[in-house]
């Protein structure tokens, strides 16, 4: 694995998934069964998706051109920044409401917290920032153990965190600020890759 690839991954879905409605969605899971099932059970989501994102990632780019997938890759990261502001600024007129209807659609599970947690996660996922994040970085760093290891990192740290006590992170830093900043940071992204793809 290319352990520089993976730390260089690894703050970049960290963010991108703080104030995901995954993280919202094990917080509250957790509440209603056992913490350790619902992130098993999140773990196991994540990892499916994130074998999915790196295997078709590469394989969809390395058909292509070095300066096509530049320009794509490009394109993408301009798309996920504008899909993380148009989201921090929805979650300014959100704020408390998004958390009590995730509540309200989550149900008590008891034992079958690892299967409710794992189907709620894998179908929250599809189409998700954080996998076409993922994606995209496979196809930049051409490492997908590298982007891999570094975005199950990512998820396990914000499930952890999500199905231990994250409820409270909301208060210290809102989720519309870190959205704000997941945009800045894929706008830079932006900004380097049509450099590469213009040389």
């Amino acid at each position: 694995m290319n352990f520089v690839v993976a730390a260089t991954v690894f703050p970049i879905i960290f963010i991108g998934e703080l104030p995901d409605k995954t993280m919202f969605a094990s917080l509250v899971m957790s509440t209603r069964g056992s913490p350790l099932r619902v992130w098993l059970g999140a773990a196991a989501a994540f990892a499916l998706h994130v074998a999915i994102a790196t295997t078709i990632g590469v394989a969809l780019f390395h058909a292509l051109p070095k300066r096509a997938v530049d320009a794509v890759v490009a394109v993408l990261f301009l798309l996920g920044a504008a899909l993380a502001l148009i989201e921090g600024l929805r979650e300014r007129q959100r704020s408390e409401a998004q958390e009590s209807l995730v509540q309200e659609e989550e149900k008590s599970f008891g034992r079958r917290a690892f299967v409710t947690a794992f189907v709620v996660i894998f179908l929250a996922e599809w189409g998700d920032l954080t996998q076409i994040l993922t994606a995209n970085l496979a196809a930049r760093y051409h490492s997908p153990i590298g982007v891999g290891g570094g975005a199950l990192a990512a998820l396990f740290t914000v499930s952890g965190i999500a199905v231990i006590g994250g409820k409270g992170m909301p208060r210290f830093v809102g989720a519309a600020t870190i959205r704000v900043v997941t945009a800045v940071v894929l706008l830079g992204l932006t900004v380097y890759s049509s450099v590469l793809a213009a040389s």
